[in-house]
């Protein structure tokens, strides 16, 4: 709409206009004006509303008429500025009746001063208004929708109001520092961290400072804050996050991340990971001793072992194996406590019979230990060690009033002449001692090229075990695993047996490793896969069946379709199929492997991870794959009265939970241990208070009486 002009006179007027040359001149310069002055109005940005003294409108532009949706034709010249409003109400862009809005204007037009305010519309925009008095009566105002300016203010507010709520209930500490290195946003968990006050940490602090104010305050102990600072610069720099360990003096340990921000600067958070520390600490000791006497355990001794052999560039060392005679006899005689406590005396009296310390004992289960001997010139030192240890290891052993008695026998391999490697030295020291304690007890022997009545032995083991599969000569056991909330038993895992003609029963520790070592586990494990689904195929439908699996059989290329083969053919669902893995296939992170468990796992099979706990890095496998269930090692079980035993437990159930992975504990001998167990949340237990590993028949046979037991219930 046009904007309305100011009107010229009358005709008669403008006659005589025509004939004054300066009243022409003077109508042509007003008309002129006018004409600037609608054109400016007509580009304004905002919306404009002139009314006289009468309230009278006298001019509106183009921008006012589209703010408020009006009608143009009723927009005129000399329309009232009441009229106006009740035509906002008649159109239903008004919020409100016009004798309100009126009421609301009526004090700012008589008070004839300026003044700003805000109108909500119906439709739910918001308009600033700003009113000016006109020196000849009259007003004019100026019309501003600010809706989406409001908006940005109102979502910014909430922005600020959750950033605050995040920070406020943050488990972690946090400081934001500008581009300029000052420190502009820190919160309340970042003092409670470290018991300080905001006067100990204000805003505008530098890095610099605070980490000196730590330092003064006694927090820190042993940090350099100039290098702090410069490795800062140098993450930023690099666009890099930085994290670090904060040991603090007060014994606790925090996780410092450092994270760059886009626009410069960066944030810093502060997480108190003490105990998960301590408890990775506990993990990676255990991973590395052994539970029961604290000694390094086997993979340690291999790992010391590899590294001398490198570092020793030839220069002579040699290997022990040991082994304790009578010890079976102690254990039968006066029980697996006492068994246990002669172990660890064992391991004090072998550790005090080393020269240095950079010699090692180890034990590697049992009743086997071993020993690297280091800085030997001739093998009469490794002669003089093995008899002291006949001497003091063979001693008695008193307690409450008993006496024990064992020897030892060792086994010795000296390098380089009788191996270049690990494997063949430990091997050779094998055959050492078991060539020894052929002859007697409490004796040692060297190893000798001509001790090689192991090799023959093994090799007539392999023999057997190959023609063992066609012969039929295995057989599996089921030992049932027993949900601990609720009582019942909700599957069973598969044990291989081998009965033999000539051999008898022998033991699976006797037979796996041959078997994996030839690549006979392959097809054997095979043959345990098939018959396991077979026969769980006829269990109720919520009992599981749970088969180990090796790692040569996963890396043979075809486990998966051996998988999807004994499911199909035995009608088995594969959400009943558990396949037990233990850190060797977890440490071979190749494609076949990491590709093949989750090709499984998509196909809705469970993957459990075996006795966990006892490998270096089982916490880092969960991380790289997420398995199903994680089984604790029976080790820890057995020696669940001890304090820290219990504490580890109580951790990797309490892990378990945290990850949504269920937590079976093996082993479980004692009403005690279960009732543990059950306090600490754990799911699942298996051993021999549960069951002991029991034929197809006799399984059917429990579950079936489980079953009605709990139709009769």
């Amino acid at each position: 709409m046009p904007v309305a002009h100011v009107k010229a006179g009358s005709a008669a007027a403008q006659r005589r206009a025509t004939r004054v040359g300066p009243a022409r001149r003077i109508a042509e310069e007003l008309r002129a004006q006018n004409e600037r002055f609608a054109a400016a109005v007509e580009n304004m940005s905002h919306g404009l509303c002139m009314f006289d003294a009468d309230e009278r409108m006298i001019i509106c532009n183009r921008n006012y008429i589209d703010l408020f949706r009006l009608d143009a034709k009723v927009m005129r010249p000399g329309i009232r500025f009441f009229d106006i409003l009740q035509h906002s109400v008649d159109i239903g862009i008004a919020s409100q009746s016009a004798e309100q809005l009126y009421a609301i204007r009526k004090p700012y037009i008589d008070g004839a001063k300026p003044s700003t305010y805000e109108e909500t519309l119906a439709d739910g925009r918001i308009i600033v208004i700003s009113h000016r008095p006109l020196a000849s009566g009259g007003w004019v105002s100026i019309y501003e929708d600010v809706t989406v300016q409001r908006r940005a203010e109102e979502e910014l507010k909430e922005q600020h109001r959750r950033f605050d709520a995040a920070l406020a209930n943050m488990s972690q500490g946090l400081l934001m520092y500008d581009a300029d290195g000052k420190m502009i946003v820190r919160n309340q968990r970042f003092l409670e961290l470290y018991n300080a006050t905001a006067a100990d940490f204000p805003f505008g602090m530098t890095h610099r400072d605070a980490l000196k104010r730590l330092l003064e305050l006694g927090i820190y102990t042993k940090i350099d804050a100039d290098s702090e600072v410069t490795k800062t610069e140098a993450c930023l720099r690099a666009g890099k996050m930085h994290s670090t360990y904060r040991h603090l003096s007060d014994g606790r340990t925090f996780l410092v991340v450092r994270q760059p921000m886009s626009g410069g600067g960066w944030v810093v958070t502060f997480d108190d990971v003490t105990e998960r520390r301590r408890a990775e600490e506990r993990m990676a000791h255990l991973a590395h001793h052994d539970t029961l006497t604290n000694l390094p355990n086997r993979s340690m001794f291999r790992e010391r072992l590899d590294q001398a052999l490198v570092e020793t560039k030839g220069a002579p060392l040699a290997i022990f194996s040991l082994d304790l005679d009578r010890f079976k006899a102690v254990n039968d005689t006066f029980g697996h406590p006492a068994g246990d406590w002669l172990l660890k005396c064992v391991a004090g009296r072998l550790r005090r019979c080393l020269r240095s310390e950079r010699d090692m004992v180890a034990r590697f289960g049992g009743d086997e230990f071993a020993i690297i001997q280091f800085d030997i010139k001739t093998e009469a030192d490794a002669e003089k060690l093995a008899k002291r240890i006949v001497e003091v290891i063979g001693k008695p052993y008193r307690d409450r009033g008993r006496e024990m008695h064992v020897g030892v026998s060792l086994g010795i391999a000296l390098y380089p002449g009788d191996g270049q490697d690990a494997d063949t030295l430990l091997t050779n020291a094998d055959m050492a001692l078991y060539r020894g304690k052929s002859e007697g007890r409490n004796v040692h022997r060297f190893f000798e090229p001509g001790m090689d009545a192991m090799v023959r032995a093994r090799r007539a083991l392999e023999i057997d075990l190959e023609a063992a599969l066609p012969r039929r000569e295995f057989e599996l056991d089921f030992q049932p695993i027993l949900n601990i909330a609720s009582g019942e038993i909700v599957g069973a895992e598969a044990l291989l047996r081998w009965r033999s003609p000539s051999r008898g029963l022998v033991a699976p520790e006797d037979f796996i490793t041959v078997a994996e070592e030839t690549g006979l586990i392959v097809q054997l494990g095979d043959w345990a896969l098939r018959k396991a689904c077979s026969v769980a195929a006829g269990w109720p439908r919520d009992v599981r069946m749970a088969v180990n699996v090796s790692a040569a059989q996963i890396k043979s290329g075809g486990f998966a379709r051996s998988v999807i083969s004994a499911l199909a053919s035995s009608g088995l669902p594969a959400s009943r199929l558990e396949l037990e893995i233990t850190e060797t296939v977890m440490m071979d992170e190749s494609e076949t492997v990491l590709r093949t468990l989750s090709q499984l796992r998509g196909l809705g099979v469970r993957i459990a991870l075996d006795d966990f706990g006892t490998g270096y890095s089982s916490l880092g496998y969960l991380r790289r794959f997420p398995v199903d269930k994680i089984k604790i090692d029976r080790s820890f079980i057995h020696d669940l009265d001890r304090r820290d035993m219990a504490a580890i437990v109580r951790t990797v159930i309490g892990l378990g939970a945290e990850l949504g992975i269920t937590v079976t504990a093996e082993g479980v001998e004692t009403e005690a241990q279960l009732d543990m167990l059950r306090r600490a949340g754990c799911g699942e237990a298996q051993g021999y208070l549960i069951g002991v590993p029991a034929k197809a028949s006799g399984m059917s046979r429990l579950l079936r009486s489980q079953a009605l037991l709990r139709q009769s219930g």
